[in-house]
Protein backbone atom coordinates (compact mmCIF):
# COMPACT_ATOMS: atom_id res chain seq x y z
CA UNK A 1 0.00 0.00 0.00
CA UNK A 2 1.36 3.73 -0.63
CA UNK A 3 2.17 5.74 1.82
CA UNK A 4 1.06 9.32 0.83
CA UNK A 5 2.76 12.09 2.15
CA UNK A 6 1.13 15.17 3.28
CA UNK A 7 2.66 18.63 2.54
CA UNK A 8 4.70 20.08 5.13
CA UNK A 9 5.78 16.25 5.65
CA UNK A 10 9.47 16.83 7.37
CA UNK A 11 9.19 13.03 8.76
CA UNK A 12 12.10 12.43 6.40
CA UNK A 13 14.28 15.10 7.16
CA UNK A 14 17.46 14.81 9.57
CA UNK A 15 17.09 15.43 13.17
CA UNK A 16 20.19 16.97 13.59
CA UNK A 17 22.47 19.06 12.12
CA UNK A 18 26.01 20.66 12.28
CA UNK A 19 26.87 24.56 12.26
CA UNK A 20 24.30 26.54 11.12
CA UNK A 21 21.93 24.63 9.98
CA UNK A 22 21.80 23.18 13.97
CA UNK A 23 19.28 25.31 16.03
CA UNK A 24 21.39 24.63 19.03
CA UNK A 25 24.64 26.17 16.99
CA UNK A 26 22.13 29.27 16.49
CA UNK A 27 21.41 28.95 20.29
CA UNK A 28 25.38 28.48 21.16
CA UNK A 29 26.53 31.88 18.52
CA UNK A 30 23.52 33.99 20.73
CA UNK A 31 24.70 33.15 24.02
CA UNK A 32 28.86 33.82 22.79
CA UNK A 33 27.22 37.31 21.50
CA UNK A 34 25.56 38.00 24.79
CA UNK A 35 27.88 37.30 26.50
CA UNK A 36 31.02 38.64 24.59
CA UNK A 37 29.27 42.46 25.08
CA UNK A 38 29.51 41.25 29.07
CA UNK A 39 33.25 41.42 28.61
CA UNK A 40 32.65 44.49 26.31
CA UNK A 41 31.35 46.21 28.93
CA UNK A 42 33.74 44.94 31.49
CA UNK A 43 37.04 46.09 29.09
CA UNK A 44 34.68 49.57 29.26
CA UNK A 45 34.83 49.97 32.58
CA UNK A 46 38.48 49.04 33.02
CA UNK A 47 39.61 51.73 30.80
CA UNK A 48 37.16 53.93 32.10
CA UNK A 49 38.78 53.66 35.49
CA UNK A 50 42.12 54.12 33.71
CA UNK A 51 40.97 57.50 33.11
CA UNK A 52 40.41 58.49 36.14
CA UNK A 53 42.65 56.81 38.47
CA UNK A 54 45.95 57.46 38.38
CA UNK A 55 48.42 56.23 38.75
CA UNK A 56 47.40 52.64 37.29
CA UNK A 57 47.72 50.68 39.55
CA UNK A 58 47.07 52.71 42.33
CA UNK A 59 50.79 52.27 44.40
CA UNK A 60 50.38 48.51 43.72
CA UNK A 61 52.36 45.91 42.17
CA UNK A 62 51.10 44.56 38.72
CA UNK A 63 49.88 40.46 38.61
CA UNK A 64 52.84 38.24 38.58
CA UNK A 65 53.29 36.70 35.32
CA UNK A 66 53.72 33.05 35.83
CA UNK A 67 50.72 31.74 36.44
CA UNK A 68 48.92 34.14 33.55
CA UNK A 69 51.34 33.14 31.01
CA UNK A 70 51.13 29.19 31.59
CA UNK A 71 47.29 29.46 31.59
CA UNK A 72 47.63 31.12 28.09
CA UNK A 73 49.79 28.76 27.05
CA UNK A 74 47.79 26.33 28.09
CA UNK A 75 44.55 27.55 27.19
CA UNK A 76 46.13 28.10 23.16
CA UNK A 77 47.35 24.74 23.14
CA UNK A 78 44.05 23.18 23.83
CA UNK A 79 42.65 24.18 20.82
CA UNK A 80 44.87 20.99 19.05
CA UNK A 81 42.57 18.81 20.92
CA UNK A 82 39.21 20.90 21.16
CA UNK A 83 39.53 21.23 17.32
CA UNK A 84 40.21 17.05 16.93
CA UNK A 85 37.47 16.40 18.64
CA UNK A 86 34.97 18.67 17.02
CA UNK A 87 36.52 16.62 13.63
CA UNK A 88 35.52 13.40 15.22
CA UNK A 89 31.99 14.42 16.52
CA UNK A 90 31.35 15.78 12.50
CA UNK A 91 33.03 11.82 11.34
CA UNK A 92 30.37 9.98 13.78
CA UNK A 93 33.49 8.19 15.35
CA UNK A 94 32.01 7.02 18.61
CA UNK A 95 35.64 6.15 20.56
CA UNK A 96 37.68 9.24 19.66
CA UNK A 97 34.95 11.33 20.37
CA UNK A 98 34.92 10.11 23.88
CA UNK A 99 38.82 10.35 24.02
CA UNK A 100 38.48 13.51 22.74
CA UNK A 101 35.68 14.52 25.24
CA UNK A 102 38.05 13.14 28.26
CA UNK A 103 41.05 15.02 27.05
CA UNK A 104 39.29 18.19 26.98
CA UNK A 105 37.32 17.22 30.60
CA UNK A 106 40.77 16.90 31.76
CA UNK A 107 42.06 19.85 30.07
CA UNK A 108 39.18 22.06 31.89
CA UNK A 109 40.04 21.08 35.30
CA UNK A 110 44.08 21.40 34.98
CA UNK A 111 43.26 25.08 33.28
CA UNK A 112 40.59 25.55 36.52
CA UNK A 113 43.15 25.29 38.74
CA UNK A 114 46.00 27.24 36.91
CA UNK A 115 43.27 29.97 37.42
CA UNK A 116 43.18 29.60 40.73
CA UNK A 117 47.04 29.87 41.40
CA UNK A 118 46.66 33.06 38.88
CA UNK A 119 43.95 34.83 41.64
CA UNK A 120 46.66 34.36 44.48
CA UNK A 121 49.15 36.24 42.18
CA UNK A 122 47.27 39.25 41.48
CA UNK A 123 48.81 41.31 43.92
CA UNK A 124 45.67 42.81 45.11
CA UNK A 125 42.38 42.26 46.64
CA UNK A 126 39.17 42.77 45.17
CA UNK A 127 37.83 45.44 47.47
CA UNK A 128 40.96 46.93 47.82
CA UNK A 129 40.01 49.95 45.32
CA UNK A 130 38.65 50.55 41.82
CA UNK A 131 41.71 48.92 40.30
CA UNK A 132 41.36 46.00 42.70
CA UNK A 133 37.56 45.37 41.39
CA UNK A 134 37.76 45.35 37.84
CA UNK A 135 41.21 43.17 38.01
CA UNK A 136 38.82 40.58 39.62
CA UNK A 137 35.34 41.05 37.59
CA UNK A 138 37.39 40.55 34.81
CA UNK A 139 38.74 37.49 36.00
CA UNK A 140 36.03 36.50 37.61
CA UNK A 141 33.66 36.70 34.43
CA UNK A 142 36.09 34.40 32.21
CA UNK A 143 36.62 32.26 35.20
CA UNK A 144 32.58 31.66 35.27
CA UNK A 145 32.98 30.86 31.47
CA UNK A 146 35.71 28.22 32.18
CA UNK A 147 33.44 26.72 34.86
CA UNK A 148 30.79 27.13 32.29
CA UNK A 149 32.33 24.75 29.78
CA UNK A 150 33.75 22.45 32.27
CA UNK A 151 30.34 21.52 33.21
CA UNK A 152 29.27 21.31 29.81
CA UNK A 153 31.86 18.90 28.48
CA UNK A 154 31.65 16.96 31.61
CA UNK A 155 28.25 16.16 31.40
CA UNK A 156 28.32 15.46 27.58
CA UNK A 157 31.52 13.06 28.49
CA UNK A 158 29.79 10.99 31.08
CA UNK A 159 26.36 10.42 28.60
CA UNK A 160 28.38 9.87 25.81
CA UNK A 161 29.73 6.89 27.95
CA UNK A 162 26.04 5.86 29.69
CA UNK A 163 24.25 6.67 26.34
CA UNK A 164 24.03 5.26 23.26
CA UNK A 165 25.56 8.34 21.15
CA UNK A 166 23.45 9.25 17.97
CA UNK A 167 23.56 12.43 15.31
CA UNK A 168 22.14 15.10 18.07
CA UNK A 169 25.28 14.07 20.41
CA UNK A 170 27.76 14.19 17.99
CA UNK A 171 26.07 17.94 16.82
CA UNK A 172 26.30 18.91 20.80
CA UNK A 173 29.76 17.54 20.75
CA UNK A 174 30.56 20.04 18.10
CA UNK A 175 28.44 22.83 19.51
CA UNK A 176 30.53 22.78 22.64
CA UNK A 177 34.00 22.62 20.96
CA UNK A 178 32.56 25.55 19.25
CA UNK A 179 31.64 27.55 22.71
CA UNK A 180 35.34 26.56 23.64
CA UNK A 181 36.86 28.02 21.51
CA UNK A 182 35.17 31.17 22.41
CA UNK A 183 36.41 30.99 26.02
CA UNK A 184 39.95 30.81 24.54
CA UNK A 185 39.62 33.73 22.22
CA UNK A 186 38.00 35.94 25.11
CA UNK A 187 40.72 35.19 27.47
CA UNK A 188 43.52 37.10 24.96
CA UNK A 189 42.04 40.57 25.59
CA UNK A 190 41.16 39.80 29.25
CA UNK A 191 44.63 38.59 29.45
CA UNK A 192 46.32 41.76 27.93
CA UNK A 193 44.12 44.34 30.52
CA UNK A 194 45.02 42.31 33.21
CA UNK A 195 48.62 41.38 33.12
CA UNK A 196 49.99 44.14 30.27
CA UNK A 197 47.45 46.94 31.48
CA UNK A 198 49.20 47.73 34.97
CA UNK A 199 52.34 48.13 33.53
CA UNK A 200 51.70 49.86 30.21
CA UNK A 201 49.25 52.22 31.10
Amino acid sequence: MTRHRLVGDLSDLPDHAFGSRSLMWWAVVGFMLIEGAGFLLAGGAYFFLVGHVQPWPPGQVPPGLTWGVIFTVLALLSEVPNAWTKGQAQAYRDGPTRLGLVIMSLVGAVLLGVRWLEFGALNTRWDADPYGSIIWALMVLHTLHVITDLGDTIFITVTSFTHPIDGNHYSGVADNCLYWRFVVVTWLPIAALVYLGPRLL
